[in-house]
């Protein structure tokens, strides 16, 4: 192979041109060459698409980042940074930036795709991730004592409101106890109380009596609460009513 003249010519040229562009590096980088390579132009694009118009990043905030930190020229621009000063933005979720030839940074954007509210103070993405945005935008609200449990929650948002699907009840809100114990607000306004154990097998008896039973005791208005932490049953709260209505077969209360 070291005999080959065509492969010791390769090698020579590939160390001779890194040699080149190293040097250029360098003397860019130590020396400031500002007119040496200038950044013509910074195309703003979304992650997946070549144009897309955003619905919470806006154009002076792009601007802003654009001004204060693309610096230097087409080798110099730290990509890092004007990367991080992106993710910085609230609805920004993730931000690719690239060299693109001839003289230009190509800048791809994530934006946020809000699912529901996070408490009160944020919201999350349909990553199940939280993010930190308030908004006034109806939405189902997710609560939790940790903000890791978001994306179980998630996942349990979505098979939940498969389960309710043939009744047209959707969840408005759920919420996780730190004892692992599940709560539902209905978008009717009822609560159901699945607890620690069984949770999709008693939200599962939830949908298969209703339309039988529940909605009977319910008489066009909707159940305050249903309990459905029991062996065999139910507890059907009514509206102000002071004692609940129990399903038949009730025979423990589980947690």
């Amino acid at each position: 192979m070291w005999d080959s003249h065509r492969f010791l010519n390769f090698v020579s040229n590939m160390l001779f041109l890194m040699t080149a562009v190293a040097v250029v590096f360098f003397l860019v980088q130590h020396y400031g060459l500002p007119r040496f390579l200038p950044l013509k132009t910074v195309y703003i694009q979304g992650m997946e698409a070549d144009r897309v118009e955003f619905k919470h990043i806006n154009r002076e905030q792009i601007k802003k980042i654009v001004q204060h930190h693309v610096q230097g020229n087409f080798l110099s621009v730290d990509l890092v940074a004007v990367r991080d000063a992106f993710i910085g933005l609230p609805w920004v979720r993730d931000a690719r930036v690239e060299r693109s030839w001839p003289l230009a940074l190509n800048i791809r954007l994530e934006e946020h795709q809000a699912l529901a509210h996070w408490g009160s103070h944020a919201l999350v993405n349909t990553y199940g991730e939280v993010f930190r945005v308030v908004s006034n935008v109806k939405m189902p609200v997710f609560t939790a004592p940790m903000e890791a449990n978001s994306q179980e929650i998630t996942r349990r948002y979505r098979h939940f409101n498969k389960v309710l699907a043939p009744l047209h009840q959707s969840i408005a809100e759920i919420n996780l106890s730190s004892r692992h114990a599940w709560r539902l607000q209905l978008n009717t306004g009822t609560v159901l109380e699945l607890g620690r154990y069984e949770v999709d097998k008693r939200l599962m008896r939830y949908v298969s009596v209703y339309n039988h039973s529940i909605a009977h005791l319910s008489q066009d208005k909707p159940l305050a609460y249903v309990d459905l932490r029991y062996t065999n049953g139910f507890a059907v709260y009514m509206p102000e009513a002071e004692k609940p209505l129990k399903g038949k077969n009730t025979l423990k209360k589980e947690t």
